[in-house]
């Protein structure tokens, strides 16, 4: 899976909004989460990998957050810093049996590692 665009969307309104002086105040309303809907179907994939973009506490957040939407693995990164427009990454591998904090890498590096990782796994399982 990948990121999600938004988890929440404005909530529609009945009639256009005029201007009155102040911002206007938007209620928002929760997307669909589609990880947490894939990995509990019944025809689900072998192997369920979702992402997880955190600013604080990220393996914690993480091994909550693939509990939680009931996927097989989380793929989790500090995005706190200079990732979203940086050339490296750093992320944690969460599993049910731990966690793999990876180096720091190239991007591609890190999409080629997990690529393999993937492969390996889907070999593994019968």
């Amino acid at each position: 899976m990948v990121a999600a665009v938004a988890d929440w969307h404005v909530a529609p309104l009945p009639q256009k909004l005029k201007k009155a002086g102040a911002p206007p105040a938007l209620a928002l309303v929760e997307n669909p989460d589609i990880l947490k809907t894939l990995a509990a179907a019944a025809d689900r994939p072998a192997l369920v990998v979702g992402f997880a973009a955190e600013t604080e506490r990220v393996i914690d957040h993480a091994i909550a957050k693939r509990v939680a939407k009931g996927c097989d693995w989380i793929v989790a990164n500090d995005v706190s810093g200079d990732v979203m427009g940086g050339a490296d990454n750093s992320v944690h591998l969460v599993t049910a049996n731990g966690v793999e904090s990876w180096e720091t890498m190239a991007k591609e590096a890190v999409a080629d590692r997990l690529a393999r990782r993937i492969a390996e796994e889907l070999r593994e399982r019968p």
